[in-house]
């Protein structure tokens, strides 16, 4: 039986190009996103260029149900996936007062409540067959949660603290669960507004394909956790060495726009 790699938010930044690189690896994929017209060229690309088996199914995420319905549809189509990449997320900056709290809500539902039912329903079956690997894509604010945005940072602490806890349990049972900890990146995820903080002058975005290589080789090879970058790793033990009402300082002001 065919094994694939499902990843979620396939369609552009992270995932679109681990799409790629795994494709290169000759992995049969499936990818999910909202956007059809982006999957569907993604696959016929794939498909084109590499001997291997491509689906795409389309699902918003920012729904929970559709994460259990996703999680159906692979279960009714009978595929067996191997590997699960929890990419899909979504950000936002502003002063917490001032944001929208029906998209804060959507970007719970989506970076926390999707991502735990598919880590939950997938884990499962992986237990079963005992193989399988799961990574869960986390964030230096996992570690350094700024002001302005303040529910991202909320929702990517959670990711790296339910990532390794669940490792923690599933150790043993041929179950490998990761996170992956990247920095600013350059995609369309950075608004205006971010893009004009303290933040991303001290600390450039990378282009997505770098992160996207340490992520194959995280899921593929590695283990616990991962920060993607030198820079990201000292930025993100500055809280251990520095005292909170400093640090807090500290973040206000890499949070702030210039």
């Amino acid at each position: 039986m065919k094994e694939y790699i499902l990843i979620t938010g396939a369609s552009s930044g992270i995932g679109y190009h681990m799409a790629i690189q795994l494709a290169e690896k000759e992995k049969n994929l499936i990818l999910v996103a909202r956007s059809e017209e982006k999957l569907k060229v993604l696959q016929e690309e794939l498909t084109s260029l590499y001997p291997i088996s491509v689906y795409y199914i389309v699902k918003d995420l920012s729904k929970e149900d559709n994460a259990i319905a996703l999680y159906n549809e692979v279960q009714e189509k009978n595929l067996l996936v191997a590997a699960l990449v929890n990419n899909a997320g979504v950000g936002g900056y502003g002063e917490f007062i001032n944001t929208s709290l029906e998209e804060e809500l959507k970007m719970i539902d989506l970076n926390i409540s999707s991502l735990v039912a598919l880590n939950k329903l997938f884990a499962k079956d992986m237990v079963e067959r005992k193989s399988g690997r799961i990574m869960n894509i986390a964030s230096l604010m996992s570690f350094l949660p700024l002001p302005y945005y303040s529910v991202y940072s909320a929702t990517k602490a959670f990711v790296l603290a339910f990532t390794e806890t669940l490792a923690a349990e599933l150790e043993g049972t041929g179950v490998v669960v990761t996170a992956l900890c990247p920095g600013p990146i350059d995609t369309g995820f950075n608004t205006k507004e971010m893009m004009t903080t303290n933040v991303l002058k001290t600390n450039k975005p990378v282009h997505p394909e770098v992160v996207a290589d340490a992520g194959v080789k995280l899921l593929l090879y590695g283990k616990g956790k991962k920060i993607v970058g030198s820079m990201n790793w000292f930025i993100s033990n500055l809280p251990r060495v520095t005292p909170d009402f400093l640090m807090m300082k500290i973040k206000k002001h890499l949070a702030s726009q210039r």
